[in-house]
């Protein structure tokens, strides 16, 4: 089990390694994504965030995940999605599981320590302040501009 944030690593879908020890002294929000959720707009105002906020600390990571059935099989078409109908620019790794007994160990870590359990459905955010320690765990439905004065307060930390 992952004791911090920063022990973790993963998989971008082009190959390249996200190591989260490189992302020490920046905020950083955690989605788990689905291309083809009726959620999926949430990208946009992700990339938004991202966009605006990446020169002052922020990191967006996307996490697809196919539990609930609404993501695309192949890495190349995933990538694609997210670029041209929503213009991701922020890291999207390879697809993993959120729930169930091949939890991917970030998210296993993350449910614990929001103290809640299974991941509902596609887009729960998770924002980690700049010591590593997470904020808070936000439902589907939220939208991330809603997430935005947390954003500004965890990089003024």
């Amino acid at each position: 089990m992952l004791n911090s944030i920063y022990d973790y690593q993963t998989k971008e879908l082009n190959g390249d390694q996200i190591n989260f020890a490189d992302f020490k002294g920046k905020v950083i929000l955690v989605v788990n994504t689905a291309s083809k959720c009726g959620l999926a707009g949430q990208l946009k105002d992700l990339e938004k965030l991202y966009h605006e906020y990446h020169d002052q600390g922020l990191e967006v990571i996307g996490f697809p995940s196919n539990q609930f059935m609404m993501e695309l099989k192949d890495s190349k078409n995933i990538t694609e999605y997210c670029q041209v109908h929503y213009g991701v620019t922020f890291p999207i790794t390879e697809t993993i599981k959120v729930n169930g007994e091949d939890t991917d160990p970030l998210f296993a870590y993350l449910k614990k320590e929001s103290g809640h359990g299974a991941i509902k459905w596609n887009y729960t955010k998770f924002l980690i302040g700049k010591d590593g320690q997470l904020i808070h765990r936000y439902a589907p439905i939220t939208n991330p501009a809603k997430l935005e004065p947390a954003i500004k307060k965890a990089l003024q930390a």
